[in-house]
């Protein structure tokens, strides 16, 4: 794993990030207030599709390859896009953080299909949300978790190739991968983390089925091992809360079919390579950007990924707003894209980044 960037914290983020476990009391007013209003994201129906019905018109992409947009309302000028990881689904990736961005604005959660998958169509919707809160005066935040942050660099790649600036209040790239060398070191002879060995069978021409059940198995696993951490989950969760996570969970990878998988698995190979970021005519967005890695990010990313390295040498001149945190702290090592188990460790980092932003002001993406 090369040197990530240091942190660009406030002295009172490092001392919260460092402190133990947040009493119960904190996570029993959480749960109350969530049983007093529950997450209810719905089915939300665009009004504005011309980017999506193009795809579509052009033979791009399938309808059963479109994400499935959902909508958590709240008053507030300030949305949120959430883009996931591979799994699980958004309305589950930002369960814990989820009331922080609701209070800024609604949500919109897009949960990628289950049969199939296209960067194409991905992109097309993300163009045509952002245009409709625009068009609402509400520029969004686009959230990107993992390999969700592979698909906003392209997406903002795309549109400065073709000087189609967007309306954005700020972007958040959480343990971003954005490309096949992140997970697999290609000059390794085998991969070096549990996720590497699932998806190196998805990067070649064909996947057998048992390969698709193994990833299936591992990314399970994965998940049991943070909801088995009894240190990370002390004070964190609900009985309740924990096993309603884990049915969804476990159901989406469940869910995903063969092509599904290595559809999704693939986007990676189809979008930019980090170090083709360069080609961009300008900034990717003057929006204020903020990118979170976990301490143990080595446990997911390969000793070389190239994401973490392009970030450090041009991120500022593809973010001009940029800032860069790593987060650690608590009783156990916070790990890849783990807002759910190390959620206390991450939201300071959320907070301090949305009290930041000004209601009014409309960023455009370069």
């Amino acid at each position: 794993m090369p040197a990530i960037p240091p942190p660009l914290e406030h002295p009172a983020m490092r001392v919260l990030s460092r402190l133990n476990p947040p009493l119960p009391l904190r996570s029993f007013l959480r749960v109350t207030g969530y049983k007093l209003r529950p997450p209810q994201p719905l089915p939300f129906v665009p009004a504005v599709t011309r980017a999506a019905t193009g795809v579509l018109f052009r033979g791009e992409a399938g309808p059963h390859q479109a994400a499935s947009i959902l909508r958590e309302r709240r008053a507030g000028g300030r949305p949120t896009i959430v883009l996931g990881g591979f799994v699980p689904d958004s309305t589950e990736q930002v369960y814990l953080i989820r009331g922080t961005l609701l209070r800024h604005g609604s949500v919109y959660y897009m949960n990628y299909p289950r049969k199939g998958f296209s960067v194409a169509m991905i992109c097309a919707q993300l163009d045509d949300l952002v245009e409709e809160l625009a068009q609402c005066g509400q520029p969004p935040v686009v959230l990107s978790v993992s390999f969700g942050s592979g698909l906003l660099v392209e997406w903002l790649l795309r549109r400065s190739l073709r000087r189609e600036p967007a309306a954005l209040a700020g972007v958040v790239l959480v343990s971003p991968v954005c490309c096949h060398d992140d997970i697999v070191d290609p000059l390794a002879p085998r991969p070096a983390t549990l996720l590497g060995r699932a998806l190196k069978p998805f990067f070649g021409q064909s996947a057998e089925p048992s390969a698709v059940e193994r990833a299936r198995a591992i990314f399970a696993k994965m998940f049991e091992a943070g909801a088995n951490n009894r240190a990370a989950i002390a004070g964190l969760l609900s009985a309740a809360e924990l096993l309603y996570l884990r049915e969804k969970v476990i159901s989406a990878i469940r869910g995903i079919d063969p092509e599904g998988a290595r559809e999704r698995v693939r986007a990676l190979g189809e979008i930019s390579h980090p170090q083709t970021w360069g080609l961009a005519p300008g900034p990717l967005t003057h929006a204020p950007a903020m990118v979170l890695y976990a301490e143990r990010e080595d446990s997911v990313m390969a000793e070389r990924a190239p994401t973490p390295q392009v970030l450090e040498s041009a991120g500022p001149g593809l973010f001009p707003s940029l800032e860069t945190h790593v987060v650690g702290g608590g009783q156990s090592p916070v790990q890849h894209a783990s807002l759910i188990f190390h959620y206390y460790q991450f939201l300071p980092y959320f907070e301090s980044f949305y009290r930041r932003l000004k209601p009014s002001k409309l960023v455009l993406a370069a």
